[in-house]
């Protein structure tokens, strides 16, 4: 993607189900769920680069020594940051010798449990202070009230969730989901121990005894599925509670990926498959998704369940995982983001009039290699039909010099582009900042034959445009191709997103400009004001009546008109080069990845309904000059 898009955060639990001791003596030390922690967060820390948080348990701690520990840090090198000072934390309590006693550092070592929490942290919004990553603890006296949260998630009811705690008694002092959930599911925790401390207490148990009846019989399962009643959003979910109870939860359209692996030894929750694989070196089919509505509960005796808590919904699963977020070197994703690029490969051969001889195919940023090589295996598919039919229109005895040119043609794939990472742009004023941004792509000169050949380059997505506009075309452009044709791997994204995608502004989406751009060039602007009129009516109606009314603003145009304009509005007036804009069609996105049907980004069918809610708003806000998010 070279609009650089914040999105979801991720997570990484670990719930070691043998004694320190055990992993002591089989891997040579007891710090081996941290370590473990660590490589499970630096294996998605494209996940999450302004900040990160890490959170432990130790399970059965004698009364007077602390069992709850968190560390959090904010910037793109927190995860190191915050396991460096964890270290020196441990040494300072640890001599060599001791480290290798697992009892000593259960009882000494701060940040030696055996349930572990690590969350990565992308700030869509409220910034990305230290004080707002994850996990947040919610504190008590009582070890079974303790509760430790952190999750990959974006709540579209915050103010619905926010008056429910108040008619619940609550007294919030803040809006944010993630405070607003901690306490839901912290007012629930605390029911479940008034109950079941009601219940012993009338049986004739004293405090004392009560305290680990409690901490045996409590019904994590309960406790969830009641805190997330009345929750409209996407989310995966891990909470530690003080005794050692664990959950992870997953929204009921699966919106939020989530995957686990368990054995004899350990428990493993992590957002992104192939974090497990590397970290733990098991087999794909080992690893298991947790299904839409279901939470995974592992006890503190080590008893693991995965339980439904929330009744499913048709399963949305967001589609922009396997476009661009997730890593690509889950095997699913890789075959996914292939196929993307080989159902581009028809369009893109028309585009160019099949002139593969004057075309280079190239591809920026890097990211966007994979659908590279499915596009070229298209274009190499077609050479294929292509080759064999003029081979026979040769004839029983062709010209050994026609054939020799027939075979040797092939598509022309060069890395025209890379990213200079070390460029700062510390010019300021928009005018001279705008030249240096222009230069953060460093191109590959003599390649390009000038004023002849076409360059075709494919991107993961086009969002806003900016990085294109600003400087990607400015810089292919000195490269003196005859026309640049920009490719993307991702339909049109014409939507705000409100289930954890910085993407919530209609005007910053260039297919929305493009398609304003449209409706002045038709004179039929007054469908702004006709569809803001229906926004405003259904404004103060419940999320389940509203009604997307924004794509009633598209449906005059075609999916090549929007493009066209698009083309038009990212070309600078001083670009020499032509330009071409190519989007994925929706139906070849789902042909691609059928599982994963979260579209709304690009379809504006949301799956809750507080997703047209949120969209309802994001247009009423652009209609009144409002820049703030819609939720």
């Amino acid at each position: 993607m070279s609009d650089p898009i914040k999105h979801e955060c991720g997570i990484a639990f670990i719930r070691l189900l043998k004694p320190l001791d055990f992993y002591q003596q089989k891997y040579g030390s007891s710090l081996y769920g941290l370590k473990k922690l660590y490589l499970l967060m630096e294996k998605q820390h494209n996940r999450g680069q302004d900040g990160a948080g890490v959170g432990v348990i130790k399970l059965d701690p004698k009364p007077g020594s602390p069992f709850v520990f968190r560390k959090r840090e904010s910037g793109s090198g927190a995860i190191a940051s915050i396991f460096d000072k964890i270290s020196r934390k441990i040494n300072s309590k640890a001599t060599k010798e001791q480290m290798k006693d697992a009892n000593f550092m259960k009882a000494n070592a701060p940040f030696v449990g055996e349930v572990l929490l690590g969350h990565l942290r992308y700030g869509t919004y409220g910034g990305s202070a230290s004080d707002l990553c994850h996990p947040f603890i919610r504190e008590n006296n009582w070890m079974t009230r303790n509760l430790m949260l952190a999750g990959n998630f974006n709540m579209t009811n915050v103010d619905e969730l926010f008056d429910i705690l108040v008619e619940l008694g609550q007294h919030p002092v803040e809006r944010a989901d993630t405070v607003t959930m901690l306490e839901k599911i912290g007012h629930f925790l605390d029911e479940e121990n008034q109950n079941q401390f009601s219940f012993f207490k009338k049986h004739g148990h004293g405090n004392k005894e009560i305290t680990s009846l409690i901490a045996d019989n409590m019904n994590v399962e309960k406790i969830i599925s009641r805190a997330m009643r009345d929750v409209d959003g996407g989310y995966v979910m891990a909470g530690l509670i003080g005794h050692g109870d664990s959950f992870i939860v997953r929204d009921p359209a699966g919106i939020r990926p989530c995957f686990y692996y368990n054995d004899d030894e350990v428990v493993v929750v992590t957002s992104e498959r192939p974090a497990i694989q590397t970290g733990f070196d098991v087999p794909i089919n080992s690893i298991k998704e947790l299904e839409p509505g279901n939470a995974l509960i592992i006890k503190k005796d080590g008893t693991v369940s995965e339980v439904n808590v929330i009744p499913p919904i048709e399963k949305k699963s967001c589609s922009f995982e396997r476009i661009y977020f997730s890593r690509g070197n889950d095997r699913d994703i890789y075959i996914e983001r292939k196929k993307l690029g080989y159902l581009l490969s028809n369009t893109v051969l028309e585009s160019i009039n099949h002139d593969i001889e004057n075309t280079v195919f190239s591809y920026i940023p890097n990211t966007a290699a994979t659908a590279f090589y499915g596009m070229i295996d298209g274009v190499l598919d077609y050479l294929s039909e292509y080759k064999a039919t003029e081979i026979l229109k040769l004839g029983p005895n062709p010209d050994k010099e026609k054939l020799k040119k027939l075979i040797a043609l092939k598509p022309r794939r060069e890395k025209m582009a890379v990213k200079d990472a070390k460029l700062r742009t510390f010019i300021t004023d928009d005018e001279h900042r705008e030249d240096m941004v222009a230069h953060v792509y460093d191109v590959t000169y003599g390649l390009v034959r000038n004023d002849k050949d076409t360059l075709v380059v494919i991107d993961d997505s086009i969002v806003r445009g900016t990085t294109l506009r600003t400087s990607i075309l400015r810089i292919l452009d000195r490269l003196h191709p005859k026309r640049i044709v920009v490719v993307s791997s991702a339909p049109q994204i014409r939507y705000p997103d409100c289930y954890g995608i910085d993407m919530s502004r209609l005007k910053d989406f260039v297919a929305f400009q493009a398609m304003l751009a449209l409706l002045k060039d038709t004179k039929m602007e007054h469908l702004l004001q006709r569809v803001y009129s229906k926004c405003k009516e259904q404004e103060k109606q419940p999320k389940e009546t509203m009604v997307n009314y924004i794509k009633e603003l598209y449906a005059p145009f075609t999916d090549e008109q929007i493009s066209n304009k698009i083309a038009e509005i990212l070309r600078p007036s001083d670009l020499k080069a032509e330009v071409t804009v190519i989007y994925q069609t929706i139906e070849n996105l789902h042909l691609a990845c059928p599982d994963h049907k979260g579209d709304w980004y690009f379809s504006g069918i949301y799956p809750t309904p507080g997703g047209n809610k949120v969209v309802n708003k994001a247009f009423i806000n652009f209609m009144e000059g409002i820049s703030a998010r819609a939720y």
